[in-house]
């Protein structure tokens, strides 16, 4: 009896040991870091696209509409069975969140072995207008009880509609409810990073290498990033400043192999949006003898129905064939190209352990803003971090 109650002790203790030694794994897995991938996200699911559209007419540091509260809506409902049509035709859904859930797991993979001081990195999502919500992913990072937050934008290059919609997100988000327990940063543009550079460049060698050889040299380079509105640049938006500084380094390290042109695409609305258009630019070209052409999304980091729909189909392929093109092609996104992956880690890496917290430019309005939301946000995002820059 006594030999029995004693194995029992035995045996309970060991389970016992165990389940400290889980819980004790468990806690040093608890994340310390969490990066915060903003992005304007995409519905995964025929069944999301109505809401995602309206969302989107709602926003207006993209678009101004008269009456936005009720036509925003109605325009929403009016086009999601086209939209859905198109996300058909490239699967059903965006891979947006797939490879941006990629992207930030293998960064975080090798942010704990570079900076375990920081680590364990976690890699949150926040979509301005697909699941998972930015407010939704900030009530988890909440949860988690996080040391440390980066918002790190998924946009390289800043524009108010783009980056500054997701950071007015989260301030209004926190102005809304309780004040914020995290300790943040934000990574708010990175257009120049020279691993973001060569991997553009290692993606378009690749494309023009499936060219004829006596053509290669021949090919036009369109690199076609998302328009925006022409009043957002009449206010001073940095944007498209950004977009061409990255242009000019990608065609720098091509070592200026080929003719290129800056394009814009994805206008939405009767208002005027930067031009030239990428559809008129393709066929003014082509009309002019240009019959090979190679589309490089200049402005995104993975493939969504901006790429597979629009520059694929509707470009490439339909447009191509109304004007007689020979070849056009389309440069690969940066996806998981490890190029890519390096980038991003390195940025936060660098980021984390050196700064700044936030970047002034952040901080500074444009010269002719009259946005009080982009004020109070930037004001917010002040304090947040820390700063002595107080926006005026």
């Amino acid at each position: 009896m006594h030999c029995s109650k004693s194995i029992l002790s035995t045996s309970s203790l060991s389970s016992f040991q165990l389940f400290m030694r889980e819980s004790s794994s468990a806690s040093a897995l608890k994340p310390k870091t969490g990066i915060l991938m903003l992005n304007m996200g995409g519905p995964r699911q025929a069944d999301e696209v109505q809401d995602f559209l309206t969302r989107l007419f709602l926003d207006r540091d993209i678009i101004k509409l008269p009456f936005q509260s009720k036509l925003g809506p109605w325009i929403a409902k009016r086009r999601t069975p086209e939209i859905i049509s198109k996300y058909n035709e490239i699967g059903g859904g965006s891979p947006i969140y797939k490879w941006t859930k990629r992207q930030g797991d293998l960064m975080c993979q090798e942010l704990d072995r570079r900076s375990p001081q920081t680590g364990p990195h976690k890699a949150y999502i926040g979509f301005r207008y697909a699941n998972p919500l930015t407010e939704d992913t900030l009530d988890e990072m909440e949860s988690d009880g996080l040391e440390r937050a980066v918002a790190f934008s998924q946009y390289p290059q800043y524009s108010c509609t783009t980056s500054g919609s997701s950071m007015t997100a989260i301030y209004q988000h926190y102005a809304k409810g309780s004040p914020s327990k995290l300790n943040w940063s934000v990574i708010d543009r990175w257009s120049t990073h020279p691993k973001l550079i060569r991997t553009f460049a290692e993606n378009v060698k690749k494309e023009l290498a499936t060219f004829p050889e006596e053509k290669r040299n021949e090919v036009v380079i369109l690199f076609s990033a998302h328009s925006i509105p022409q009043y957002v640049m009449n206010r001073g938006d940095p944007y498209p400043a950004e977009i061409g500084a990255s242009v000019q380094l990608v065609m720098q390290e091509l070592g200026w192999s080929n003719p290129f042109r800056l394009v814009w695409q994805s206008k939405v609305g009767p208002l005027p949006w930067l031009e030239p258009g990428t559809e008129n630019s393709i066929k003014a070209l082509v009309k002019r003898g240009h019959k090979n052409l190679l589309l490089v999304p200049i402005a995104f980091v993975s493939d969504h129905i901006e790429t597979l729909h629009e520059l694929d189909i509707e470009y490439a392929h339909d447009i191509g064939k109304e004007v007689g093109a020979e070849r056009i092609a389309r440069c690969a996104a940066p996806n998981d190209h490890p190029m890519f992956i390096e980038a991003i880690t390195d940025i936060v890496d660098k980021h984390l352990n050196e700064g700044p917290r936030v970047n002034p430019q952040l901080l500074l309005r444009c010269p002719m803003c009259t946005n009080g939301n982009c004020y109070k946000a930037k004001t917010w995002w002040s304090k947040a971090t820390g700063s002595s820059i107080i926006p005026a």
